[in-house]
């Protein structure tokens, strides 16, 4: 009978142990070489450094220990970036300008190539800065609050414009705040108060003037009525106005007098 080694026992045990770090590895790999691109996301495969493919939604197959996967975020992206300029009149100004933009999904491998895939603070937030300048100049101050859209839409076009040279989409542009110097705000504030005060003025003027005209034409119409009093009254056989009038107001009683005659009868006498 053949009597086993303790060394002949120990080359077994350890090509046991060999061959399941092998197959473990071998499984680790292929399972390994799945991966899953997420709705919203594109996918980077490079192979010895270089972009070979990229891959949409769904799962995927990569060469184990030689394809690489890079994972991109296309959805919309927000980002907002203060542009400090000067106005044409020579006022400092600082226009808070919010982006909404995506990649252009079909340029990917150039974005990658030509800037990489953090935007933000190399391309977006610089461009906005720049074409925040240039824009700017253009406007007086107070042309910057009095026509906003119009700024808001020449800063727009021009970032679409230049963005698009790194294959940035432009959804929509905000210009949350125009931000004057100290010394200017309180300026356009006391615009402002003295425009206010100014109106107040007129909108005075304007009511004693109208109850100035009001008040001419109640005494212009009550001097027409008189004369169509008079008139008809003379037309009648009557004396006078006075007349009428003293008769409106008598309350019947003779007045007590000296005399030969009574008011009425030095009335009638006239």
């Amino acid at each position: 009978m053949k009597i086993q080694t303790p060394t002949h026992t120990f080359n077994i045990n350890f090509k046991v142990v060999l061959i399941t770090i092998a197959v473990i590895t071998l499984i680790f790999n292929i399972l390994g070489s799945f991966y899953t691109v997420q709705a919203g996301e594109r996918a980077l495969v490079f192979r010895f450094g270089d972009v070979v493919s990229t891959e949409s939604e769904g799962l995927h197959f990569k060469l184990p220990f030689v394809d690489k996967v890079l994972k991109v975020d296309i959805r919309t992206k927000k980002t907002s970036a203060n542009g400090e300029a000067s106005t044409k009149d020579i006022q400092s100004v600082t226009t808070e300008v919010s982006l909404n933009y995506h990649f252009d999904v079909a340029k990917l491998k150039e974005i990658y190539s030509k800037t990489g895939i953090d935007v933000d603070d190399k391309i977006v937030h610089p461009r906005i800065q720049e074409i925040v300048k240039g824009v700017s100049a253009k406007f007086s101050a107070e042309q910057l609050i009095t026509s906003r859209e119009l700024v808001k839409s020449e800063i727009a076009m021009a970032l679409r414009a230049d963005l698009a040279k790194y294959y940035l989409v432009v959804e929509d542009i905000q210009i949350t705040n125009f931000r004057f110097s100290k010394e200017f705000a309180n300026s356009i504030e006391a615009k402002q108060t003295s425009a206010q005060l100014a109106l107040k003025a007129k909108n005075d003027l304007d009511r004693i003037k109208v109850e100035a005209e009001q008040i001419v034409a109640t005494a212009e119409a009550e001097a027409k009525a008189i004369t169509i009093k008079t008139q008809a009254i003379n037309s009648a056989g009557g004396k006078n106005y006075t007349s009428l009038k003293f008769i409106e107001k008598w309350d019947g009683v003779m007045p007590r007098v000296t005399g030969s005659k009574d008011m009425l009868l030095m009335l009638d006498e006239k």
